[in-house]
């Protein structure tokens, strides 16, 4: 069973906004056992629409549209969907009308023509009730494909796809079983660990593909099954991620997403009754954004000084001005003072601290761009490493963050 997705609206096409719709529908189809054949956006043109949905009925059993259901001119999905069907008949849904009618009074809120023509649907159409907004959502079944319209708005797109689309898919089709274990690692790239792991890879079955992922400071190995008997499935992709462990136990943190660097030094500092604290400049805070971002960091993180400047390392941290001026703000020198003072200041067991050139410029220090200085300390150990994360921007930032939590997670564990 194939899927095509179809976003409509010139805002995605110029930039403007960014396309998180596609990305959820395919999460959320590929946990029913529906996989996606192809993602179009296209413009908010009636032509254009008409031929990505001629298009995709060649290619797939399910067409999923979102966007151009508003009320205003600029949006003609429902128009151009009914002349697709050749469905010229619109019926009016009083349950709509009553539904939009309620939520405009609480806003005081107008209701007009304008919001009825919301409640009026193709009649070949099925009505897919849409509680978070006023475009109700519409199901086609024309030629043995199944055609879907949403509106764009994410939270309303969302509640249709949960509560409606995939119930219905589910009950329409018979479905294969879809499984995924995604193995997280750190320290080595892509080529590496494809070397290490080519037999196991070249003698995977068929019916299970190995997929990298690789992102700043990290590999994800996902392994996907897919059949009609989840028992034996899950059975075969346990075998597979033992396997896996086995030929390279020590750069694996985990699985899922259950097991980012942030989660696994949260835990490890919350079995062990302890805190942390961080010191940064480069990375503006995203260390400190990572590990809050894990519900219950509050037992375990203390808090961050965001130091940019010398004058801040200084004025917050207590950075030796003669340091500064002897090493440069970008030393390791200076890392090892920020963490020190971080740590003194806010009382923890353990601190990071990171200095570094971003670029695109040097600035007034004689480190090239891409060289970093990540400090961690404890109250037995001082550790600090310099690294050339090279360019561009972006990238040095994101792999500070992540060797700086990969560190703290390789020490905690010492212990």
């Amino acid at each position: 069973m194939q899927a095509e997705i179809i976003t409509i609206g010139d805002e995605i096409l110029i930039g403007q906004i960014v396309d998180t719709n596609s990305q959820f529908i395919g999460q959320e189809l590929n946990k029913i056992g529906v996989s996606v054949y192809q993602i179009t956006s296209i413009q908010d043109d009636r032509q254009h629409i008409l031929n990505a949905l001629k298009e995709a009925q060649k290619r797939v059993d399910i067409v999923i549209i979102t966007g151009g259901l508003g009320p205003t001119k600029d949006d003609i999905t429902k128009k151009t969907i009914a002349e697709y069907f050749n469905d010229h008949q619109l019926i009016e849904y009083p349950e709509v009308i009553a539904q939009i009618k309620e939520m405009f009074i609480k806003v005081n809120h107008p209701f007009n023509d304008v919001q009825r023509y919301q409640a009026q649907l193709p009649s070949k159409a099925t009505l897919l009730k849409n509680v978070f907004g006023t475009a109700p959502g519409m199901w086609f079944y024309e030629n043995e494909t199944v055609f879907v319209s949403l509106p764009g708005v994410p939270y309303e797109m969302k509640g249709l796809i949960t509560n409606e689309v995939l119930p219905k898919i589910q009950k329409q089709f018979k479905l294969p079983f879809i499984i995924h274990k995604t193995i997280m690692t750190y320290g080595q790239g892509e080529s590496m660990i494809a070397e290490r792991i080519e037999d196991f890879e070249n003698n995977l079955p068929t019916y299970i593909k190995l997929a990298y992922l690789p992102s700043f400071g990290k590999v994800r190995l996902r392994l996907s099954a897919k059949g009609a008997h989840k028992e034996i499935l899950e059975k075969e992709l346990n075998d597979k991620v033992a396997e896996i462990y086995k030929l390279i136990p020590e750069i694996i943190t985990g699985l899922d997403d259950d097991s980012s660097l942030e989660k696994r030094v949260g835990a490890l500092l919350k079995r062990n009754n302890e805190t942390i604290s961080t010191a940064e400049s480069l990375t503006g805070g995203q260390i400190a954004a990572n590990l809050v971002s894990v519900a219950g960091s509050s037992d375990y993180y203390k808090g961050s000084f965001v130091t940019y400047s010398a004058e801040t390392k200084i004025n917050l941290l207590g950075v030796s001005a003669e340091t500064i001026d002897k090493y440069s703000v970008v030393s390791k020198e200076v890392a090892l003072e920020m963490a020190r003072g971080v740590k003194a200041k806010l009382q923890t067991n353990y601190a990071i601290a990171v200095t570094g050139n971003a670029g695109p410029s040097a600035d007034n220090t004689d480190k090239s761009v891409g060289i970093v200085y990540i400090a961690f300390i404890s109250d037995t150990t001082e550790l600090v490493q310099e690294f050339n994360f090279g360019q561009p921007r972006e990238k040095v930032i994101n792999r500070t963050v992540s060797k700086a939590l990969e560190i703290a997670n390789k020490e905690i564990l010492k212990k």
